[in-house]
């Protein structure tokens, strides 16, 4: 389940944001394939609104980044500590880079905050940290100290705002919920001229990865979610009246199904914790069409993106993309999956 199953020419890797060529965030192309036919047609996300139809709700995530990597000390040597999951006021599961002498010393940050490792995190590699201060004392330290996670093909430590999708206002997610960062307020002001609607839940997102190719499994990585009274009844009312619900990002169809699975099929006002794993096998109950970045696909995430459309469509439209000069990962181009 965790080795990688597509190769991106390192050419394609987007090591920086858009912005920093001139263009809007929304001037990224935007790759659109047919669930049905497997047909791909090529646009541009400023042009987002062509696609959708009046009545069609857009379901985003607003969960915030947080500066999830710290460096710290351990005896005498530099680890780094990247947050996966907040458990307790004072408890996060984490991975830890570098090598770690005895489980029984405190790692020392900055300010004089120590963690300890208290167990087993959600699972191996992750371990459970009991940090020593909590509350907002707690993320005073991770604001001041922490950075935004980077990985290798990302060449510069860029600040956490261009990790951030404009809309997102409730900080909990490790990693930047990424679908949604190729929105502009712009964009969204003429979605909504147009008679789309866009409504909000929450899930705070885990690391995606645990370096070596290693991934994450999803029925042993949980993440916390909220979906609102208000979201769930326009999208009840998008069901009923046969309009699309289209999910920006991977994040928000585990929100929705999740509760869904909960709620004999229907969406409500409901807040928890996920390990729901969507594969080519789950029915989707609730989400229509899917917008999500161009990511390496590992098992889990190819499964849950088989669940929208045929394996062989979606390697095809991958191969597409290559040949087209796609740019890939969070600050790259975008894929609607309708």
């Amino acid at each position: 389940m965790n080795e990688a199953v597509f190769d991106i020419p390192r050419q394609l890797n987007a090591s920086a944001p858009v912005e920093l060529s001139g263009k809007g965030r929304d001037e990224v192309k935007l790759m659109v394939l047919n669930r049905e036919t497997g047909g791909v047609e090529h646009s541009y996300f400023n042009r987002l609104h062509t696609q959708l139809k009046r009545g069609d709700v857009l379901v985003v995530n607003n969960s915030r980044t947080i500066p999830a990597s710290l460096r710290g000390t351990q005896g005498s040597r530099e680890v780094e500590v990247r947050l996966s999951r907040k458990v307790s006021s004072r408890e996060w599961d984490a991975l830890i880079l570098g090598p770690v002498n005895d489980a029984r010393l405190p790692i020392t940050f900055a300010d004089g905050v120590k963690a300890f490792m208290s167990g087993n995190g959600s699972e191996k590699p992750l371990v459970r940290l009991t940090f020593s201060v909590e509350g907002a004392g707690f993320y005073d330290f991770l604001y001041k100290n922490g950075q935004p996670i980077r990985y290798e093909y990302i060449d510069a430590p860029w600040p956490l705002d261009y990790y951030q999708n404009v809309y997102g206002s409730v900080p909990g997610s490790v990693e930047m919920a990424s679908a949604g960062r190729a929105f502009s307020w712009k964009l969204i002001t003429k979605l909504r001229a147009e008679g789309i609607e866009v409504v909000c839940l929450q899930l705070h997102a885990g690391l995606s990865y645990y370096g070596d190719d290693r991934w994450p499994n999803p029925v042993n990585h949980p993440e916390e979610y909220h979906v609102s009274r208000e979201t769930a009844d326009s999208i009840r009312r998008a069901k009923r009246e046969g309009n699309r619900v289209i999910a920006v990002g991977t994040t928000v169809v585990r929100a929705l199904e999740a509760v869904a699975a909960g709620h004999g099929g229907d969406v409500a006002a409901a807040s928890g914790v996920t390990n729901l794993y969507i594969t080519k096998e789950s029915p989707l109950r609730v989400v229509d069409g899917l917008i999500t970045g161009l990511h390496e696909p590992e098992a889990s995430h190819l499964d849950l993106l088989q669940a929208f459309v045929p394996r062989d469509y979606l390697m095809s439209a991958y191969r597409t993309a290559v040949a087209k000069g796609y740019l890939w990962h969070e600050f790259g181009d975008m894929n609607l999956i309708l």
